[in-house]
């Protein structure tokens, strides 16, 4: 596994599900690798936390480059969550039970640029995560 190269900031990653579990587990697969993870439960809150995130100051929360998407949340799901966002700096990456082709279409169409399956293995959600990064618009 991959670690941010010396001198350079934590790779930031913000973890949306309405399951608890889900959040821990890509949590803790994630921060085996180094990647700063913030967490929402739902779509509104998700969309909260990017509004307040920045990358000023020493110990300021980073802002998230990626974003770890469920689609099926109750109130607003990931889909409308993915097309609200700026795509300019934040890439996305859809993770749901549901991988029938009107989902991917709709993922797609709103500016999801990657798709994951659930079940999925650690491995595969840090290679789509780790591709997602490495072409970070912001960095």
């Amino acid at each position: 596994m991959s670690q941010a190269p010396a001198g350079h900031t934590r790779r930031a990653v913000l973890v949306v599900d309405d399951d608890d579990r889900v959040r821990a587990v890509v949590r803790a697969v994630l921060e085996a690798d180094d990647f700063e993870v913030a967490e929402a439960a739902d779509g509104f809150s998700a969309l909260e936390l990017l509004a307040s995130g920045s990358d000023e100051g020493p110990g300021a929360p980073a802002r998230p480059n990626v974003l770890v998407l469920d689609v099926m949340m109750p109130g607003m799901d990931g889909i409308e969550v993915c097309r609200q966002i700026d795509h300019r700096t934040t890439k996305v990456l859809m993770l749901t039970a549901r991988e029938d082709l009107a989902t991917r279409d709709a993922s797609a169409a709103a500016g999801a640029d990657a798709f994951l399956a659930k079940p999925f293995s650690a491995v595969e959600l840090l290679d789509a995560i780790e591709a997602l990064s490495i072409d970070d618009p912001a960095s």
